[in-house]
């Protein structure tokens, strides 16, 4: 996903919920995400319906695990600011390589849900 905030340009899945599975460069402490999305006044339309809303973030051993360990459940707010940052909420004292975002639903659209960028904030292990 990245850094391109012109309208449109977005990495954009069908429906409200989906998932993203990215692996790092290497393994990190994970401290922090962020999640970003063009703000009100740059969309044609005037809202940002397609912004997800309730939000997941998991660290993976691997990427064929089912169920990663959870980093904390989120809300992106569509009335805040564009660049949101979300602090692990859950405490454990494993490193990951591969962070799974999940996203449970968006701010109303029906049809897609964009994601500008995402990013992972850490310490290396």
């Amino acid at each position: 996903v990245q850094p391109d905030m012109y309208p449109g340009n977005c990495w954009a899945f069908k429906g409200s919920q989906g998932y993203l599975v990215v692996r790092l460069s290497m393994k990190i402490y994970p401290t922090a995400f962020t999640l970003e999305h063009i703000p009100k006044t740059l969309s044609p339309t005037g809202n940002i319906t397609s912004a997800p809303r309730n939000f997941a973030v998991y660290g993976l051993d691997d990427e064929y695990q089912e169920e990663g360990k959870l980093l904390g459940e989120y809300v992106y707010d569509q009335d805040g600011e564009p660049l949101q940052m979300f602090p692990v909420m859950e405490k454990n004292e494993d490193a990951f390589q591969i962070v799974e975002l999940r996203i449970f639903s968006n701010w109303g659209h029906v049809e897609y849900t964009c994601l500008y960028r995402f990013r992972v904030h850490g310490r290396p292990a």
